[in-house]
């Protein structure tokens, strides 16, 4: 990992991402697990064109989603996270303000 990358994650903090874009096939070199502590992540992203995103919405087009979600309140919050695992849940859960 390159030092700045190990900086990001020194800085990031718990539970956040650091994002890497343009990502090389190369080998990612060893870093200290503890950089990782606190559920802090990192993130590969892809990378496309903006004619590859055109592209991508015109092909899309032609598969209309049916998107299926449960609503929670905010206060519902751990409700929102039990039901997927009970099963309760088709599509995602989203929480609202």
């Amino acid at each position: 990992m390159q030092v700045h990358q190990a900086h990001a994650l020194r800085s990031v903090r718990k539970g956040g991402a650091v994002v890497c874009g343009g990502i090389h096939m190369s080998d990612i070199p060893a870093f200290a697990y503890a950089l990782l502590w606190g559920e802090r992540r990192v993130q590969s992203v892809a990378n496309l064109t903006r004619a590859d995103g055109e592209q991508f919405m015109r092909i899309a087009a032609d598969f209309p989603l049916q998107v299926q979600t449960t609503r929670y309140a905010l206060d519902q919050a751990n409700a929102a996270l039990a039901a997927p695992r009970a099963g309760q849940v088709i599509g995602a859960a989203v929480l609202t303000p």
